[in-house]
């Protein structure tokens, strides 16, 4: 059929019942007039909700309470003074939470890379922090800027859950020591041997006893508290554990650790050129590359997950890579803690009704406020109170309910999570996460390389038939079939490769140097490489050309209609089309139809060959 005529009949709305109406303005649709067309229009989409000023402003305080102990808890946690995790809290809710990207989405110091953090300062000091982070910062601008946020979803989820559980599982055992009043040795490794003595101490301290018991009250609070009753579950579990630590902390004959929390202003450690000139160590480039990744990927998981809880706008990942990487930029050259998304501040977020970015925002100035006005209560709250805030922290990171879970939907993506994890936990995390990629690379190779085989002998003749395709990975079973055939003793061998759809360069060289050495030994040997036409004895079904009818050319000779009448095309012959071809084109059949006066106008003959073409 037409061109024309699809296009009309794919368009209209609602079909006059005539079968060609006449050309009328009023048939025109006019919005004015009702009468033009009355098909149903589909419904427009649902506005979004004006945001309410009072909901967001108690969304910004709820984030703000579950912020604060995780701003510190972090910063103690990374072996940092507790003021760097405040000011990055600040930068997360003013910088980062006031650009545009996410809508619901908060940011700051989070607990996924606090062991990363703790190495780094441990490696290379407090003092160099600030130009990984500043670094670390611009590379994401520029990431953000080519428009490379959504390459990082294109990482294995395999390999995240792997990679959050090795941030988890190390995150528990090195804050099982300040939860009872002690120091961590170091390494993962060391941390969990050195398990048994931190006990044994313990109870042999009744002070380190109470801190101990401290921290089990708040994890216990942090697991349970989503089972009380809906008006009191509101108050974030992290506040009500501080406020109980608090209380047992001010109680005479108490002596447990508290949090030491500085001047603002004062901790702020602008990177100098001192600074700058370690840009030369290769360890301070592979830390920035690797704080750049962590972070940036972190973040877009998170978005990816807050987007999933709320039906608001979706997270532009681009112009979010953009608002972190400027966010810790901020940070970098104040010093701070690195910045990205947190799930938990971003879940509180949702649940308590914001809309807008105006809560996350405001939540930083809460927190700004509160180090500034009342800096003497922070110095009140329990180290071992906010030790039991991330050892919930890591359990939700580390998921163990997720390995079973992996086990049952997919033994090799099992076997890629749990190797990412124990790396991290062995060695470190970048190590951990470029051995998790590759293992993941490894495992989509080897289940895109599916080489079937197949192999039979007839009279005088061994064939080997493969299909699918045929790999390096695969090329020990091409050739132990090769071989096979070899030594069947036939005198003729065929080998069909016409059904492989990808032959790389490590099988294709062994098929024909198998091939050379074969034929020199006197055998017959046929070779049907991809793309080579079928055997004899396989024939495939071929399609002859269509013959399409030749119309006349019009000459001087040919008379002209008949005034008042429309010219008669030759009638076509009327003949069995041919079967399609693998090539055939496929056109939508126009089913309107045809006029009542259509024979008449023009002709029978024409009429009972038409085909709507």
């Amino acid at each position: 059929m037409s061109g024309a005529h699809a296009t009309r009949m794919r368009g209209s709305r609602a079909r006059d019942p005539r079968p060609f109406p006449p050309r009328n303005p009023r048939n025109l649709r006019d919005p004015r007039s009702p009468e033009t067309d009355t098909a149903p229009r589909a419904p427009s989409p649902p506005k979004d909700p004006k945001p309410d000023l009072a909901t967001e402003i108690t969304a910004s305080l709820v984030v703000f309470l579950v912020a604060l102990p995780l701003c510190i808890g972090v910063a103690v946690a990374s072996g940092v003074p507790a003021e760097l995790g405040i000011i990055s809290g600040v930068i997360g809710g003013l910088v980062v939470g006031a650009a545009r990207g996410s809508t619901l989405q908060v940011s700051g110091p989070a607990a996924g890379l606090a062991a990363l953090v703790a190495e780094t300062v441990l490696e290379h000091g407090v003092a160099m922090l600030g130009v990984i982070v500043l670094f670390s910062g611009l590379l994401q601008i520029v990431l953000g800027l080519v428009k490379l946020g959504r390459f990082f979803q294109a990482i294995s989820l395999a390999v995240v859950q792997g990679m959050l559980a090795g941030i988890g599982l190390p995150l528990m055992f090195s804050q099982a020591y300040p939860a009872m009043d002690a120091k961590a040795p170091g390494t993962p490794i060391e941390n969990m041997a050195g398990l048994p003595g931190l006990l044994a101490n313990t109870f042999a301290d009744p002070q380190a006893l109470i801190a101990a018991g401290l921290g089990v009250v708040t994890v216990v609070l942090s697991f349970l508290w989503k089972k009380a009753p809906g008006p009191v579950k509101r108050v974030p579990a992290a506040l009500v554990a501080v406020a109980i630590g608090i209380a047992v902390a001010a109680i005479p004959g108490v002596e447990i650790k508290t949090l030491q929390v500085g001047n603002l202003l004062a901790s702020v450690d602008v990177p100098g050129p001192e600074q700058f000139a370690g840009l030369a160590d290769a360890g301070i480039i592979t830390a920035i590359l690797t704080f750049t990744v962590i972070a940036s990927a972190e973040s877009l998981f998170t978005a990816a997950a807050v987007d999933r809880m709320h039906d608001g706008p979706r997270t532009r990942y681009n112009p979010e890579l953009i608002a972190q990487g400027a966010g810790n930029t901020v940070a970098g050259l104040l010093g701070a803690l690195p910045i990205t998304a947190v799930v938990a501040r971003s879940s509180a977020n949702v649940q308590a009704g914001a809309k807008t970015r105006l809560s996350r925002t405001l939540h930083g100035l809460w927190l700004l406020a509160f180090a500034f006005l009342l800096p003497q209560v922070l110095a009140l709250i329990p180290i071992s109170v906010l030790a039991g805030v991330l050892i919930h922290s890591g359990w939700k990171l580390f998921a163990p309910e997720e390995f079973p879970k992996m086990w049952r939907q997919d033994r090799g993506e099992f076997a890629v999570m749990t190797v990412t994890t124990l790396v991290i936990v062995a060695t470190a995390l970048l190590e951990g996460v470029l051995i998790g990629l590759a293992a993941g690379i490894v495992l989509a190779a080897i289940r895109m390389s599916r080489t079937v085989i197949r192999q039979h002998l007839e009279e005088d003749t061994a064939k080997v038939v493969m299909a699918g395709n045929a790999t390096f990975l695969r090329l020990p079973q091409v050739i132990e079939a090769l071989e096979s055939a070899a030594e069947a003793g036939k005198p003729r061998i065929r080998l069909d490769l016409t059904g492989v759809t990808h032959l790389d360069h490590a099988c294709r060289s062994q098929v024909e140097q198998f091939t050379a050495q074969q034929r020199g030994k006197g055998l017959r040997v046929e070779l049907l490489m991809p793309g080579t036409p079928p055997a004899p004895d396989h024939p495939r079904p071929t399609h002859p050309e269509p013959d399409w009818p030749t119309f006349p050319t019009p000459t001087r000779s040919t008379p002209p209609p008949e005034p008042g009448r429309h010219a008669r095309p030759t009638p076509l012959p009327r003949r069995t089309p041919p079967a399609p071809g693998p090539t055939a084109e496929w056109f939508y059949l126009d089913t309107t139809p045809m006029p009542d006066d259509f024979a008449q106008r023009y002709g029978e003959e024409y009429a009972s060959g038409y085909t709507g073409r």
